[in-house]
């Protein structure tokens, strides 16, 4: 598979017609993946998260909250566990934002989160004379918490306890029931609703007042989910000795009227609700999934026998699932995807880019920009362009072909030397007038991309693992070690370079050997590109994007809707990013930005000038200019 496949690949539908009916990732039929490499043990229950656009939090027994930012752990874990002061079941986690979240859990526990470390606010009295838990209404176990848009919070748990945060202070409001509570939820309106068991409900206006609701159904309610100002859909389970177990219930409160939702089969115990592509998604015990929009009810196939007991929404409208044995699950194919938001090339934007004329129709494949400015585009049937001077005057002309074949890449060396690669493993040389061919491997292998460091030192790569070497005598096949294809290289000198290609193979010249360079990704990379050797940004199949500090590797979760192809930048400019649909993205203040493109050709190569101009090149001919 090369970056010129055309088909499409099963992996870049993952957020394409989501509700088409015979689409296999629309949210009623799409599978549920474990996600790999999480931090926590078989003997490790994850009970709840919290989410924004870089980071996730999962919290657990012992505890435990997991930390996920896609920065890798010593272990070179995507997930590391932070450190609490305590080492107690931990059931739910709120908050506005990463600078203030508040994790509830057993024996009252009430931790609160700065953005730099967690410190306990409340709970875990322990009682000196006997050395155990004392036994008080402060240590009362905790099991759900909301709040409002203004950091004002709410936390219920066993006994009927509802406190209320006002300020750094946690104040208990009376209830009006002992029956534990689950549950906590909060309508748009601001009205606060409260579930627990025996069809317990209770509802407040936030005013320190609860009443309960006549609820006619004695399910142990286990959590609620506020569809509207006035809709409420309630899930838990009841207990039944003949079944040897529980059985699941849903019911929906609308208007000031309870009424059970009907199901065609047996659930088990539901854990949680939460919002999810225009419907709910619900998970219970024994790994159970299900989609609810309107009165269709799907289970989701999850290939796992774990309790799940609750959903973290992301902001991209994914969600994971966590629950039993350190499960964390997600439909993504990739979780960094599934955190990532859309890249939506088509969304309404001002357009950064205009059209160029290129006097072709022909697919273009590499550009290269000169020292002095002139530009070079080079692509199918031998097509070589030029443009002389693109800022003043954007006329492209056609240069003669080196041969019938295509050209997918060129190199300018200087001195007059401008070399092209391509087809059936030949170059070229340009000495201004006429192509002269410089090599020929007699194999049919296509050179892929070049780079070089001077007039006597060029670089080639290409398929089945090609490495060429240009020392100013004569070309040489150097040693790479493998027979998957190279689509780019890039370097800073001789004794720095990098090429990538097939499922994640990242190869490192040191001067001396090839030696493979693991980013942890097995998706196709297509370029590389850096300004210096602790900024190198990888780019390749359904938008993976990668970058190494100079220590390691990190992921970034971009997750562009297509593949990225090509990749330039300079120190001043920094990198641009283009690939399939018009994609065109842009690195700045350490987050990647999409551009309009205006177009939905697809884009194969990028050129920053050393003059800070950026031009790209792809499908039909066409020839991007930023404004």
């Amino acid at each position: 598979m090369s970056p010129s496949d055309t088909a499409v690949n099963p992996r870049r539908q993952l957020f394409r017609d989501l509700f088409g009916v015979g689409d296999p990732e629309a949210p009623h039929q799409a599978p549920w993946h474990r996600v790999p490499e999480v931090s926590a043990g078989d003997g490790d229950v994850l009970w709840s998260g919290w989410a924004s656009s870089s980071e996730v939090f999962v919290v657990g027994d012992e505890g435990m909250v997991l930390h996920f930012d896609g920065t890798p752990a010593q272990d070179d874990s995507l997930w590391h566990r932070m450190e609490t002061p305590i080492r107690l079941p931990l059931h739910a986690i709120w908050g506005l934002d990463r600078s203030s979240l508040y994790a509830v859990g057993w024996m009252g526990t009430i931790l609160h989160f700065d953005g730099d470390q967690w410190r306990l606010q409340r709970g875990g009295i322990i009682d000196e004379r006997t050395e155990r838990f004392a036994s008080c209404e402060e240590n009362t176990p905790l099991f759900d918490i909301t709040g409002d848009e203004t950091g004002r919070a709410w936390a219920v748990g066993d006994d009927g306890i509802i406190l209320t945060l006002e300020g750094e202070t946690w104040l208990r409001e009376d209830s009006g029931t002992t029956i534990n509570l689950r549950g906590i939820t909060r309508t748009p309106n601001g009205q606060l609703y409260a579930v627990g068991g025996e069809g317990t409900v209770l509802s407040s206006a936030g005013d320190g007042t609860w009443q309960q609701l006549d609820c006619p159904f004695g399910c142990g309610f286990m959590t609620v989910l506020a569809l509207g100002d006035d809709e409420l859909l309630l899930a838990g389970g009841r207990y039944f000795i003949d079944q040897n177990g529980f059985r699941g219930e849903l019911v929906r409160y609308h208007a000031g009227r309870f009424e059970n939702v009907k199901v065609d089969k047996p659930m088990p115990r539901l854990r949680s609700l939460k919002t999810y592509k225009d419907g709910v998604l619900m998970v219970g015990d024994q790994g159970h999934l299900y989609y609810l929009k309107g009165s269709r009810l799907d289970q989701l196939q999850s290939n796992n026998r774990h309790d799940l007991m609750d959903i973290v929404p992301l902001p991209t409208g994914e969600a994971l699932a966590v629950g039993d044995f350190g499960t964390i699950m997600t439909a993504a194919a990739d979780f960094t995807l599934a955190l990532a938001p859309v890249v939506d090339p088509n969304a309404e934007q001002a357009i950064d880019w205009e059209v160029m004329d290129s006097g072709t129709r022909h697919q273009l494949w590499g550009l290269w920009a000169s020292p002095d400015g002139t530009l070079y585009a080079c692509g199918e049937a031998g097509t070589v362009l030029r443009c002389k001077n693109p800022i003043e005057n954007d006329v492209w002309e056609t240069l003669p072909a080196p041969s019938e074949l295509s050209v997918h890449c060129l190199w300018d060396a200087g001195q007059g030397g401008l070399y092209a690669g391509g087809q059936m493993g030949q170059i070229f040389r340009f000495d201004g007038d006429k192509w002269d061919k410089h090599y020929d491997l007699h194999l049919d292998i296509t050179i892929l991309a070049m780079w070089g460091t001077g007039p006597n030192s060029i670089y080639a790569v290409g398929d089945e693992g090609l490495i060429l070497h240009w020392d100013g005598l004569g070309w040489q096949r150097m040693t790479s070690g493998t027979k998957s294809a190279l689509y780019n290289i890039w370097g800073m000198d001789d004794e720095h370079i990098l090429a990538v290609g097939d499922f994640g193979l990242i190869l490192r010249w040191n001067g001396e050997n090839w030696a493979e360079f693991h980013a942890g990704t097995e998706n196709f990379l297509y370029d590389v590109w850096g300004d210096s050797l602790s900024n190198i940004f990888i780019i390749g199949l359904s938008g993976t994007l990668g970058h190494f500090d100079g220590t390691r590797w990190m992921l970034t979760p971009a997750r562009a809707r297509d593949d990225l192809l090509a990749i330039d930048g300079s120190s001043d400019v920094g990198p641009y990013v283009v690939g399939t649909s018009g994609n065109i993205l842009r690195f700045e203040a350490g987050q990647w930005q999409p551009e309009a493109s205006g177009i939905t050709t697809g884009l194969r190569a990028v050129q920053v000038t050393s003059q800070g101009d950026v031009y790209a090149a792809g499908d039909r001919g066409v020839i991007l200019k930023r404004k």
